[in-house]
């Protein structure tokens, strides 16, 4: 039988939370690379999740701290939107996965793990990329580190870094 470790969920699920906002902090952090953010728009990062559900599982977040949808002004709401379309498309581009799941958990009891900050994620999806592994051993098998896959995402969203995505 063979050993897959997957020690970095240990440090989600065990570890101490550590203080503040991890989208503020990443939407002002001066080393993108360090804090995994692919992109920025004036109203919305783009970063990949440090604690992935599946291969290149990226989130993306209002640069306002808050956690209710309706609070977003509306051009805000809009140009994320546009930011969520352009993301779908460099995976597809990109990665060519056969599907994709979409989705934000509004509030801890909806499943929200950091429910301070709206946020939503998109989860590229293959088929049998779902199997037996999550379910025997906890463990999700990934096919490239964090850092391979950021190294290949993060020149797919530069060009819009600062950039209004109204389309």
């Amino acid at each position: 039988m063979q050993t897959l470790w997957a020690p970095w969920r240990m440090a989600y699920i065990g570890g101490a939370k550590e203080p503040g906002c991890i989208f503020c902090d990443a939407a002002t952090a001066p080393d993108p690379r360090a804090s995994l953010v692919l992109g920025r728009s004036r109203a919305g990062i783009v970063m990949l999740n440090r604690f992935p559900y599946a291969y290149a599982h990226l989130m993306i977040a209002p640069q306002a701290h808050t956690a209710d949808l309706t609070t977003l002004a509306p051009p805000a709401y809009a140009e994320l939107s546009g930011l969520l379309r352009r993301v779908v498309a460099v995976l597809q581009d990109e990665l060519h996965p056969q599907g994709m799941n979409v989705g934000i958990n509004l509030g801890r009891a909806a499943g929200a793990g950091i429910a301070d900050h709206l946020h939503w994620h998109v989860v590229p999806r293959w088929e049998g990329d779902t199997n037996f592994m999550p379910l025997l051993a906890e463990v999700r098998v990934m096919p490239e580190h964090l850092e391979v896959i950021y190294d290949r995402l993060r020149p797919l969203f530069a060009p819009l870094d600062d950039q209004t995505l109204n389309e």
